[in-house]
């Protein structure tokens, strides 16, 4: 195993002490929305972590005969927001153009440009049946053309919505956040003015929003980087009313704040440029702050084994960095290994939230090249490919049940064994576009193409 890595002076003792606390907080945060591995209640699940356990997960799926395919049902319009689950409904957002055939263009390229599309959309919502797939209420939240354009590889529905079980919130960026009960009845909504999360770069390259909402208790938490007046807001669950809103400094990302839950006080941490930090989550204030990474982060925070690892790659860096939950202050990058205790400079990801699954972290590129670690250490146990280079990865990993599924652009799957050893177990074509992360329930996983939601499960045999 390689050590490139870049180890501090205090990180060997750093190290050497267990950080259950952080670890006994996040457990039971996931606990309170993922009873026996049904909910998935927003972004990669409960509390981002991408993991769903306590079901056997299918590892091969064949759509052509119907093997371990429970249901496949069409969606309308196009959206790479993910599908969000409680109990035995499963929601997700879309937004239906004017245009018969939307332009979506994926793989490897560097085109800026956005899609030329000023046509009238309707910004959906739906709600269907976990277990057939039968859509039991749609309604449109928003009817007009975008206020912004979008990216080739982009929706104006990227933006996955949240669910505590009582409440539902959708976000489609500048065309507004709304809140439902789950039966569909709309309970408030807010217009947050034009949020545009384009290339800061080349600012008429408009590629439209993509950061999710959070709940916390009573809280809707959002994080809205863009080109001008970036801020995070948090808004009371029940009526909207603003609670707090904190100015930054940054540049637009892409990224879905994660919450972390501590002894004295409660985080929203956030990916950034300019500003990767963390928050309280009661009043807005900056509680630690590191300047510095890719400069177009999309990455989502995750939380494991008391540390946060954040992540981002466009232009000259690519970092992974493990940084302490108990961090204050500024970091820096050449610390003494309290706040950050290890990063690799050249091993980050561009587009997919990395995983931690057990005492490994898993971080795939764009391109498909996938590194595992050592979580605690930093140290690097493999680095391989999927695809042979040519797939494009957008998609995040989720696993359960020992399994790993990496999704490409193009609709191959790939399921990898957890461990410290590559392998491949299979891989399965959805025949169409993948860009949404896909989500777990009870032993059940839902993929979201471009056309279609499937949910693939062991010893299923559905043809509808």
């Amino acid at each position: 195993m390689s050590r490139s890595h870049h180890q501090f002076p205090a990180v060997k003792t750093l190290l050497g002490f267990t950080l259950c606390v952080a670890g006994f907080a996040t457990t039971s945060m996931a606990r309170e929305t993922n009873t026996e591995g049904v909910n998935w209640p927003g972004f990669r699940g409960p509390n981002a972590s991408g993991i769903s356990e306590g079901h056997a997960l299918p590892e091969s799926w064949d759509l052509e005969e119907s093997q371990n395919v429970q249901w496949k049902a069409p969606i309308p319009g196009l959206g790479f927001s993910c599908p969000v689950i409680w109990e035995n409904r499963i929601f997700l957002t879309t937004a239906v153009s004017g245009k018969e055939d939307p332009q979506l263009r994926v793989g490897l390229y560097g085109d800026i440009a956005p899609v030329e599309d000023d046509t009238v959309h309707l910004f959906n919502i739906y709600a269907l049946d976990k277990t057939t797939g039968k859509i039991l209420w749609e309604h449109t939240s928003h009817k007009g053309v975008p206020k912004i354009k979008r990216h080739t590889k982009a929706s104006h529905a990227n933006s996955t919505p949240v669910t505590d079980g009582k409440y539902l919130v959708a976000f489609y960026g500048s065309e507004g956040l709304y809140c439902y009960d789950l039966d569909g009845t709309l309970l408030w909504k807010k217009d947050l003015g034009v949020l545009d999360s384009g290339f800061y770069v080349v600012k008429d390259a408009q590629w439209g929003f993509a950061s999710s909402p959070v709940i916390y208790k009573d809280k809707v938490l959002i994080q809205c980087d863009v080109q001008e007046n970036s801020f995070l807001a948090a808004f009371n669950l029940k009526d909207g009313a603003e609670i707090w809103r904190t100015g930054r400094e940054e540049v637009p990302t892409w990224s879905t704040p994660t919450i972390y839950e501590g002894k004295d006080r409660t985080q929203m941490i956030v990916n950034g440029f300019k500003h990767i930090g963390s928050y309280d989550v009661s009043t807005g204030e900056e509680i630690w702050k590191l300047v510095g990474g890719g400069d177009i982060p999309v990455p989502t925070p995750i939380i494991a084994h008391g540390h946060t690892f954040i992540t981002n790659a466009h232009g000259r860096m690519a970092p992974m960095y493990a940084i302490s939950l108990d961090a204050k202050g500024t970091i820096s990058t050449d610390g003494d290994g309290k706040a950050l205790s290890w990063l690799h400079a050249r091993g980050g990801a561009y587009m997919q939230t990395p995983l931690a699954y057990g005492d490994l972290l898993y971080s795939c590129t764009d391109g498909g090249v996938l590194t595992c670690y050592e979580a605690k250490t930093g140290v690097r146990a493999y680095k391989k490919r999927l695809g042979g280079g040519r797939l494009g990865f957008t998609a995040s990993p989720v696993a359960g049940d020992g399994k790993i599924y990496f999704t490409s652009e193009t609709g191959e799957i790939f399921v990898i064994p957890t461990g410290t050893e590559f392998d491949i177990l299979s891989r399965n074509s959805m025949d169409e576009v993948c860009m949404a992360t896909p989500a777990i329930s009870a032993g059940t996983l839902f993929v979201r193409t471009q056309n279609h939601l499937v949910a693939l499960k062991n010893g299923a045999t559905s043809k509808n």
